[in-house]
């Protein structure tokens, strides 16, 4: 059986089953229905905040963010992440400005934010990749001297706590993603979260096509999401828990495993951080490594993924001119390699073997 980068969880039939019972009983698909309703208010118990919206998807989160803070110009922004968060502001109608990202956890690099504003600067999005934290007290400081929002596309975040508190709860706002493939999942879906209940009431509007029940208040798009994907939340949330502690341990065996000799994987230096384990990245020492390895292990039907490539700044249709050395370089010698709660450890050792042995 072939194994791939991660394996979406899927909760115990019966515990899906009894959610759509509901659905079925109530005739409410969609629209802020009960269900979705409850969802956000776990959501708010979980996250321990009061300003949280359940959205279709982590992508149109960030655009939301974006239109609710009314960003004109450029936004300054990491190369380092999902082509979301670039097409974000492409969508709406900004310009991405690179700024370089850290050795130690390829994260937007805040000392060399500042260099990159200019009084066309509208805001700061940058990604806490692969669920480990920016520097958010420095990024913060910048923001607050020039007077700039700070958006984080936390859509690796999710169950990720800094200083006892989630890291979603950091920036002016802070968006996710609850697709498939992560820790915490609805199918498809994402969230957004703001520290102003003025900026929440605001999304809450642009999210339901500016209208509530009657009455038109704003231009407005559909970012709802349905009651089905919402059961699935509920029904994955209780074994979030047992889920990230069986990724710790997988993760800590290819800790003790792995060739760090050769290798290098991205680290947060924070001291108080409870992490996810959402991924387990390695970085080798040159792209034609990389690509042996990816070989090696495909022959094996072991698909790890090249996350993330490329680089944000080179790609053909941002037309950037920033050059981001550090960004550029990693793109082409990381590697994401299998986690996910039920990896077997003889698969796991298998894949251990085969990457040790390829260096």
């Amino acid at each position: 059986m072939s194994i791939f980068v991660t394996k979406s969880f899927l909760p115990p039939k019966e515990e899906y089953q009894q959610f759509l019972n509901q659905i079925w009983e109530s005739h409410w698909l969609t629209n802020n229905g009960p269900i979705l309703q409850k969802l956000e208010s776990e959501l708010k118990k979980y996250l321990q905040t009061d300003n949280f919206l359940f959205l279709g998807n982590g992508t149109i989160a960030l655009q939301l963010a974006i239109k609710a803070l009314d960003l004109k110009g450029e936004i300054i922004t990491t190369p380092y992440s999902y082509c979301a968060t670039t097409t974000s502001i492409l969508w709406e109608n900004c310009v991405p400005r690179f700024a370089d990202i850290s050795q130690h956890d390829l994260n937007l690099n805040p000392d060399l934010i500042e260099d990159k504003i200019t009084n066309k600067t509208s805001a700061i999005l940058a990604t806490h990749v692969y669920g480990n934290p920016c520097n958010v007290e420095q990024i913060e400081e910048i923001g607050n001297k020039h007077s700039i929002p700070v958006i984080y596309d936390a859509a690796h975040a999710f169950g990720v706590k800094l200083n006892g508190k989630s890291l979603l709860t950091y920036g002016d706002v802070s968006t996710c993603s609850f697709h498939a493939t992560k820790v915490f999942h609805t199918i498809e879906g994402g969230s957004i979260m703001c520290k102003s209940k003025e900026l929440n009431d605001k999304l809450s509007l642009l999210r339901s096509f500016g209208h509530v029940n009657d009455n038109y208040y704003s231009v407005g798009i559909n970012a709802k999401n349905s009651e089905f994907h919402a059961a699935m939340g509920l029904a994955v949330l209780p074994h979030l828990k047992s889920n990230i502690q069986k990724r710790r341990i997988l993760s800590e065996r290819y800790d003790e495993l792995l060739n760090f000799d050769v290798l290098f994987k991205p680290h947060s230096k924070e001291n108080d951080l409870e992490y996810n384990y959402a991924y387990y990245p390695i970085v080798l020492p040159d792209g034609e490594i990389t690509i042996k390895v990816i070989e090696a292990l495909n022959k094996e039907d072991i698909f790890p993924r090249r996350y993330f490539y490329p680089s944000l700044n080179t790609l053909d249709y941002v037309n950037s001119t920033d050059s981001c050395p550090v960004s550029e370089s990693v793109v082409n010698r990381v590697l994401s390699i299998p986690l996910y709660p039920d990896l077997s450890e003889e698969d796991q050792l298998r894949i251990v073997k085969i990457i040790n042995e390829t260096l």
